[in-house]
């Protein structure tokens, strides 16, 4: 599992383009994502490069967290 902080994901129509992104990769087999604390569990085993390169291509820079 991969854990990303991302701060600019503040709504709903937010958290949906994340999802499109994240689930779209090769890899990811599961997300969950908590909106209060800007979080994404990534589940799955695609590199933490391509899920922050996914992410900052569509406008939302994120960085990983430990678990």
């Amino acid at each position: 599992m991969t854990r990303l902080s991302i701060p600019d994901m503040s709504c709903g129509h937010c958290r949906a383009s994340v999802t499109e992104a994240l689930t779209k990769l090769p890899g990811v087999t599961a997300l969950a994502l908590d909106g209060e604390a800007r979080i994404a569990d990534v589940q799955g085993d695609a590199p933490a490069e391509a899920l922050l390169a996914a992410l900052n291509k569509i406008g939302f820079p994120a960085k990983t967290l430990p678990l």
